[in-house]
């Protein structure tokens, strides 16, 4: 934690510096992009310069939220999205903060057990693969809902570029050509007919996306109500419904983008707003947090023993109570207040030893009195005027449902998996759920993502946010603790090998090639579960913070093809 300590000017003439320095020891930082101005740093380089180039025109923060996004549907269909939701949390230069909830929601005609077969065993594949999966997206709702409140630029100026983009295609990049080639099986089992990726993409290969520029402009003519109510909203349904899922037209009326109040904690000196419930990502970054910081992880090396320990068993905490209290806090009464509290987090660490890993086999979420996917993208951008967002938007899987409708252009989200289809059986990401998100009409799933600012001695001081499934949560949270506890500049704390544990199955998840052996060979001699594998995606992580003279820098996460532009 961080220390109040006195700093001498050593008789060499070195002056030693404060851990909010980025300057590690004996070697040059390496620093992400530096801009005096304004950033945007998402998934694709395409969205970032379609968003830096609104923000150049005048438009603000907001403004270049909807590009974005908008982009990013176009250029990553793996995660981008109009059939897809997400979470926005945004702090505007005179410090007022706020957060949107723009997640998918149950169909009316969901049931509890509609995953289940007769003997009430979950039925494989059915929650996460076709039109049944799919939950009533809400991005086009957020969008128009983030531009009518607080947007300055017109609509015709946002979608301008988009469209040219759709028209004139995107390039296919060496990570785009592999992941298509690995879903296409799964899109010849889905899809009746073809789709555009079926063809054998390469590496430079351009696609082209008319039919989904055809469905934006009907968007930008005729409003949200387009998606929603109109032309796309009854094409959308019926070939939903003639694909076997439950979408009705009325599900799309009835949908609606909710403001919500963010979870705000201190950490340090550290002010930390972030996403609530149906998110998890606040409250559970919260405990971990808390439960760390009587550990003084400054006075560690990065990723020692003793740091990964301390993490780890917050984090299997943390996950746990998440399991059985959070979900949609329309349909549940969340115990957002105790779960966060200090003597509450206190008491979850008290069996915690340094000497031994503690099994979760023994204990399950904290007594309390109640009266994701790896596949998702994040961007955050910071404007001229000072205004900052962080969004993470998704499918849930990759290019969510496999389901691509050829009439509108974009794959379908299989949210319905986070839901739990049966209390105590995981999800695609291994994780368990309990009563409180089970499956109900009109609730949203609860979700992982953390999109997240974070506010030093009253200002600004980062946004950042990162896809991963369950690992989105311990992966932003490393990111905070790499640069405030390690003296990382942006682009190092992101690029940092990482480790993740989500209380069951009980392992610690870490990066391949990325630790040392005989670290590994430690924390197995304590008891720890140790699984190191390209199976599970630790995080892409794309974030902004403020430098010493006001300048931002962005942190692009090197495991993706994210890109950071600014000006």
């Amino acid at each position: 934690m961080k220390s109040y300590r006195i700093y001498f000017l050593a008789i060499l003439g070195l002056l030693a510096s404060c851990k909010n320095n980025p300057e590690p020891e004996n070697e040059a930082p390496n620093y992400g992009l530096i801009a005096k101005n304004a950033m945007v740093v998402s998934a694709r380089k395409e969205a970032s310069q379609i968003g830096v180039a609104i923000l150049k025109q005048g438009g603000n923060v907001f403004d270049a939220m909807v590009a974005t996004h908008l982009a990013l549907a176009v250029a990553y269909p793996y995660a981008g999205n109009l059939g897809g939701g997400g979470f926005m949390v945004y702090r505007k230069a005179n410090g007022e903060i706020g957060s949107l909830d723009f997640r998918e929601k149950a169909p009316l005609r969901a049931t509890r057990d509609m995953y289940l077969d007769d003997n009430g065993e979950v039925i494989p594949n059915k929650s996460w693969l076709g039109a049944l999966a799919t939950g009533v997206p809400g991005s086009v709702a957020g969008i128009f809902e983030v531009h009518e409140k607080l947007g300055s630029l017109p609509l015709e100026t946002i979608f301008e570029p988009i469209l040219s983009l759709a028209h004139k295609g995107v390039v296919v990049t060496e990570k785009q050509a592999k992941t298509i080639k690995e879903y296409q099986p799964l899109f010849h089992e889905v899809n009746l007919n073809t789709i555009p990726f079926d063809k054998n993409w390469k590496a430079g290969d351009t696609i082209k996306y008319p039919v989904l520029a055809s469905t934006l402009e009907r968007i930008l003519e005729f409003g949200k109500d387009e998606f929603y109510k109109g032309e796309t909203a009854k094409k959308l349904v019926g070939f939903i419904q003639n694909n076997g899922g439950i979408i009705t037209l009325k599900d799309l009326e009835k949908y609606e983008a909710k403001w919500r109040k963010p979870i705000t904690f201190t950490y340090d000196d550290l002010n930390i707003i972030s996403m609530g419930p149906p998110s998890s990502g606040g409250v559970c970054m919260a405990q971990i947090l808390k439960m760390v910081e009587p550990f003084h992880l400054d006075e560690n090396d990065h990723n020692s023993l003793r740091t990964i320990q301390a993490v780890v068993e917050a984090e299997r905490r943390a996950y746990a109570d998440r399991s059985f209290y959070l979900g949609d806090p329309d349909f549940n009464k969340i115990p957002i207040e105790t779960l966060i509290n200090d003597k509450y987090l206190t008491g979850r660490m008290s069996d915690f030893s340094f000497e031994k890993a503690t099994p979760s086999s023994e204990f399950s979420h904290g007594n309390i009195e109640v009266i994701e996917s790896n596949e998702t993208t994040h961007y955050s951008i910071v404007d001229q005027f000072g205004n900052a967002i962080a969004v993470t938007t998704t499918l849930n899987g990759a290019y969510g449902s496999k389901l691509y409708c050829p009439e509108l252009g974009f794959f379908l989200n299989n949210e319905m998996d986070d839901f739990s289809s049966k209390p105590g059986v995981p999800n695609m990401f291994g994780l368990i759920g309990a009563e409180a998100n089970s499956i109900a009409p009109e609730k949203r799933m609860l979700s992982s993502m953390t999109p997240t600012i974070v506010e030093k001695n009253g200002e600004f001081f980062m946004s950042l946010g990162t896809p991963g499934g369950a690992t989105i949560i311990t992966s932003v949270l490393q990111t905070i603790l790499n640069v405030h506890e390690f003296g990382m500049t942006m682009q190092e704390a992101v690029d940092a090998p990482r480790f993740h544990h989500q209380w069951l199955p009980d392992e610690v998840v870490m990066e391949p090639n990325s630790f040392d052996t005989s670290l590994i060979e430690q924390l197995k001699t304590l008891g720890y579960n140790v699984r190191e594998g390209e199976s599970i995606i630790l995080g892409k992580v794309d974030g902004i913070r403020v430098l010493n003279d006001k300048s931002y820098e962005g942190g692009a996460d090197r495991r993706g093809d994210d890109t950071a532009i600014g000006f």
